[in-house]
């Protein structure tokens, strides 16, 4: 596997709780990187960490080559790092290509100084519809165009939550919980999303999942996390029979997936 995304000893303590403590790891190239693990295991706040909201206190992220760790969210955001999180976050009120168009004003006008020129700004604009359209064809919500995305149901939101993080044209996506809060029929929809993604749009993913019949459907190499420890790395099949992976996370789960 060819590392788009490097992890290199990469540590978080608040007070004296070491929330991510030490860990390492790759992700990217050819397949799906589940990174799993029990709640409190340092899963989200390693996704904060690696797209700038928190800050390390120790380690290295690098991405396509570049360390990261020091530069802000929005510029890690523009370097082609996306993210998805486990709540909603659409604007209600506005259309579903409304919300995909704003998303896709934060590359195209990413600051003021964007604003100066009117000829950058209607180009701009042109682009990020352009790119909204694009998304909304992704997310196959092509129906729903002039919907208030307020009104959809909760696991529409969810994928057009996908839709506003494509828009920003990342080469790595990160994912957070996608299925959470979905029934079954909602989950399968969410996991062809998520290989449409991947395998047609080329786009790296790191996905944090509980459902680990979706994780072991979609993902070819596993890293686990327990305690903010790194307690298992590599594919997917190795990691699923690893026995101290299956004492400390759900076993069962993962025996039966």
């Amino acid at each position: 596997m060819s590392a788009v995304l490097q992890v290199r000893n990469l540590s978080r303590a608040f007070g004296g709780i070491r929330a991510v403590d030490g860990v390492s790891f790759e992700a990217g190239g050819d397949g799906i990187t589940g990174l799993i693990g029990p709640n409190g295991a340092g899963k989200t706040t390693m996704f904060n960490l690696i797209t700038g909201t928190t800050r390390a206190s120790a380690g290295e992220v690098v991405f396509r080559g570049e360390r990261i760790e020091r530069l802000s969210a929005p510029a890690i955001a523009r370097q082609g790092l996306g993210r998805t999180f486990q709540m909603t976050h659409v604007f209600p009120g506005l259309s579903v290509l409304d919300n995909l168009y704003r998303a896709a004003l934060f590359r195209q006008l990413p600051s003021p100084w964007s604003l100066v020129r009117p000829a950058t700004v209607r180009q701009g604009r042109r682009q990020a519809l352009a790119q909204a359209e694009q998304a909304l064809a992704m997310i196959g919500m092509e129906s729903l165009a002039s919907d208030d995305a307020g009104a959809l149901a909760y696991g529409q939101q969810k994928i057009l939550g996908v839709g506003m993080a494509l828009t920003t044209q990342p080469s790595m996506l990160l994912m957070d919980e996608p299925a959470a809060g979905l029934n079954a029929v909602e989950t399968d929809a969410m996991s062809a999303l998520i290989e449409r993604v991947h395998h047609g749009a080329g786009v790296s993913i790191v996905l944090v999942e509980h459902d680990m019949n979706m994780v072991m459907r979609l993902c070819s190499h596993l890293v686990v996390l327990v305690n903010g420890r790194l307690l298992a790395s590599g594919p997917a099949a190795t990691v699923r029979d690893n026995p101290q992976v299956i004492d400390a996370y759900l076993g069962a789960d993962l025996e039966n997936a």
